[in-house]
């Protein structure tokens, strides 16, 4: 796969890994309790050091990056497969359907009449589920992929973000004050419930699906000729919008269950990539992976941070960056167009 990028997008993409590096070092180390560099690397932590590193810092840092590469090659496909820079992997409705499963949870179940530790895994397990209901609603209404055009897939997309937007107000509107204090916060984004037991799952499918969609990359690259052009050119297009939709589907509906709604790293991430070193998806996926990283890193440490000991929502800090980012895209494509 190496051998289609060139020597500036190998180049990026080595900046981009050591920025990631940067990010989770910085993460590791500081937040609410700092861990000394020294006893970082010299091996002599104290125990509550060693306790804050493996069961509190550790799994919160890991999910940050699972979460940002997800997001981040979803957004980079998802773009790629809709041919739209403006894409993003809530556009087919499985960010929304994930929140409404978490919130349903949140408002319907109680975590704490659950045995052992089952209440910890019950609004990841609600949005899976949910989640999964939808990339089922498309797959049934696609007739299994068989109408797999892209405005229609897209048409749905709409339909079941609003759906689920309708059902996630009314179950705002009838939460208790509780309740509603832990669905808003759960909607901004948070890395903060991260645990070991949860992460290792979600890092199989994520890396797997990762994997998957850079195997596919140079499909997607003929595809941007046309669909028409690409299955002259022996690419066969329906499968390969499959795979795409599902593994973004599945990957994104994941990361909001684990996370929460993460904005704007699915669109922002990938557009940065792109601007750096060209729209190559091999280098475009691995870029937006390591990149998405590094935000998604970058934004938990300043949510830890910016207001100590309190904690901002992660979902925040990447909307502030990606708002503003969005208005320079639509003003740009707006200028090319005259």
């Amino acid at each position: 796969m190496l051998r289609w990028l060139s020597f500036k997008q190998s180049l990026a993409l080595v900046v981009f890994l050591l920025l990631g590096m940067c990010a989770c070092f910085l993460g590791t180390i500081y937040g609410g309790f700092d861990i000394e560099f020294t006893r970082l690397f010299g091996g002599e932590l104290k125990t509550l050091e060693t306790e804050v590193l493996l069961n509190i810092r550790g799994p919160r840092i890991t999910l940050a990056v699972l979460v940002g590469a997800a997001l981040g090659v979803s957004g980079a496909a998802l773009q790629g497969l809709f041919r739209n820079p403006l894409a993003d992997p809530g556009l087919i409705g499985v960010s929304a359907g994930a929140a409404l499963g978490a919130v349903s949870a949140i408002v319907f179940l109680n975590a704490e009449l659950l045995p052992f530790q089952l209440g910890n895994y019950l609004i990841p397990l609600a949005a899976i589920i949910s989640s999964s209901v939808v990339i089922g609603l498309i797959y049934t209404l696609t007739n299994g992929f068989k109408r797999s055009e892209i405005t229609y897939v897209l048409l749905i997309g709409i339909a079941l973000n609003a759906l689920a937007t309708v059902g996630i107000g009314v179950l705002t509107f009838i939460s208790t004050d509780s309740q509603l204090r832990g669905l808003t916060y759960w909607m901004m984004g948070s890395f903060g419930a991260a645990s070991w037991g949860l992460l290792m799952p979600a890092m199989i499918v994520i890396v797997i699906g990762i994997f998957t969609l850079i195997s596919n990359a140079r499909k997607l690259d003929i595809m941007q000729l046309g669909e028409i052009e690409a299955y002259r050119l022996g690419i066969k297009v329906k499968k390969v919008k499959m795979i795409v939709i599902l593994l973004s589907a599945l990957m994104v509906g994941i990361s909001v269950s684990l996370s929460g709604i993460i904005g704007f790293v699915g669109l922002v991430v990938p557009h940065l990539v792109r601007l750096i070193a060209g729209t190559n998806h091999t280098y475009l996926f691995a870029g937006s992976a390591l990149l998405g990283i590094t935000i998604t890193v970058g934004a938990d440490l300043l949510s830890r941070t910016a207001i100590s000991p309190a904690e901002l929502p992660v979902g925040l800090a990447t909307s502030a960056l990606g708002a503003p980012f969005f208005l320079f895209l639509v003003m740009r494509l707006r200028k090319n167009e005259y």
